[in-house]
C-alpha cells in the first residue's frame, strides 16, 4: 500500500487505517451494538495482512474493551507491528455506566495515558489524540494540550494529535505545541470540514486522519432501508437523522450511485465512499471500519482506488441535482 508522511511526524502511514470503535461492543453510550471479540480480532489481522500499518482506538470505545481487543489482535500477530494511535479525554464513571464526560485536567490525561498502555501492552503510544475539546469550549483545552506535549517530551507518546478540533481551537493548541494531526469525520454524507478546516490544515502542515468515510456504514452499500429500521437499540446510529427520513433516501440513493461507479472499477461501494475522501489533497489518511474479516476484505484495499475526474463530477451532479 502507498504511504504518506502524517503532518510533521517520522509516521510513515497507509492511506487507509483500521478504526476500532465498533470493536469496543455495546454497554456504552455510543455503541455499535453487540460484538463477537474474536470476530473483531479476525478483522485486524486481515486489515494488516492486506497491507494496513495502523490501528486508532480510544480509550472510551467500550469503556476500555477496544483498546483490550487491539492488544489481543497484536499478541497474536506475528507480522511487523502496526502504529497504534488511542485517544483521550473522555471519562466514564467507576461503574462504567454513567454518561462519558468531557475531561482535560492534567491529573486525568496522565491517567488516562497510563490506563491507555496498561489495556494495549505497548511501552509507547505512536499517536495521543485528545477526543473532543472541552464542552463549553474553556482554558481546559490550554490544560489539556499542554499536558499532551508534556507527555511527549517524557516520551510516553511519539507524536500528538486532535480530533473534532475548529480552526481556532487548532490555532490555540498551536500557540503551546505544534499539532502533528487533526481527526474529523468526513465524508460525501458530511463535507462541513472542506470549508475551512481542510484548507488551513493543508497550510498549515498538518496531517489530517478523517473518520467514518463511509458515513458510518450508510455508504458501505450493505446499508438498507429495511436494516436502518431494524438497527438494534443498543446501536447509536439508531434514530439518528443520517439513518431517518427525510435523509435517508437522499443517502441510498447516492449509494445506488456509487454502486454504479464501483463496478466500473470491480470495487466496492465502500472502497469508492473511502476513495472519494483520499482525494481531498489535506487528507493523509482515512479511519475504516470492519467488524469481521470479510468486511475488511471489501475496504481496506480503498487506498490504491483513484476516481477519474468524470465520476467525480457525476457525484458532484448528484449533489447540485438533490439540492436543487
Amino acid at each position: 500500500m502507498q504511504t504518506r508522511t502524517l503532518g510533521n511526524s517520522d509516521l510513515n502511514i497507509t492511506r487507509v487505517g483500521y478504526g476500532a470503535w465498533a470493536v469496543g461492543g455495546s454497554g456504552w453510550q455510543f455503541a455499535w451494538g453487540g460484538q463477537d471479540d474474536d470476530d473483531s480480532i479476525a478483522a485486524i489481522h486481515r486489515s494488516l495482512e492486506l497491507g494496513v500499518n495502523w490501528i486508532d482506538t480510544a480509550a472510551v470505545y467500550g469503556l476500555g474493551h477496544s483498546e483490550e481487543v487491539v492488544a489481543r489482535a497484536l499478541k497474536s500477530w506475528s507480522g511487523p507491528r502496526p502504529y497504534i494511535f488511542t485517544k483521550c479525554g473522555l471519562r466514564w464513571d467507576d461503574k462504567g455506566k454513567g454518561d462519558v464526560k468531557k475531561v482535560l485536567s492534567r491529573d486525568s490525561i496522565r491517567r488516562e495515558v497510563e490506563d491507555s498502555l496498561r489495556r494495549l501492552s505497548i511501552d509507547v503510544i505512536d499517536l495521543y489524540q485528545i477526543h473532543w475539546p472541552p464542552d463549553p469550549d474553556s482554558s481546559a483545552l490550554e490544560e489539556g494540550w499542554s499536558t499532551m506535549a508534556d507527555l511527549k517530551r517524557e516520551g510516553k507518546v511519539r507524536w500528538i494529535g486532535v480530533s473534532n478540533f475548529s480552526v481556532s481551537q487548532l490555532k490555540r493548541a498551536q500557540a503551546i505545541a505544534p499539532v502533528t494531526s487533526l481527526q474529523p469525520p468526513y465524508s460525501l454524507v458530511h463535507r462541513e470540514v472542506e470549508d475551512d478546516i481542510l484548507p488551513y490544515c493543508l497550510r498549515a502542515g498538518i496531517g489530517v486522519i478523517v473518520y467514518s468515510p463511509m458515513a458510518s456504514g450508510l455508504l458501505t452499500g450493505a446499508m438498507t432501508r429495511d436494516r436502518a429500521a431494524k438497527l438494534p437499540k443498543d446501536d447509536w446510529r439508531k434514530g439518528h437523522p443520517d439513518f431517518t427520513e427525510p435523509n435517508l433516501s437522499r443517502n441510498l440513493a447516492l449509494v445506488d450511485l456509487l454502486r454504479e461507479i464501483a463496478k466500473r472499477h470491480n470495487r466496492s461501494v465502500g472502497e469508492v465512499a473511502i476513495a472519494w475522501t483520499l482525494r481531498h489533497p489535506a487528507v493523509t489518511g482515512a479511519i475504516v471500519g470492519a467488524r469481521n474479516a470479510k468486511q475488511a476484505e471489501g475496504v481496506m484495499r480503498a487506498g490504491d482506488l483513484r476516481l477519474n475526474d468524470k465520476e467525480v463530477n457525476e457525484i458532484e451532479e448528484f449533489f447540485a441535482e438533490s439540492a436543487a
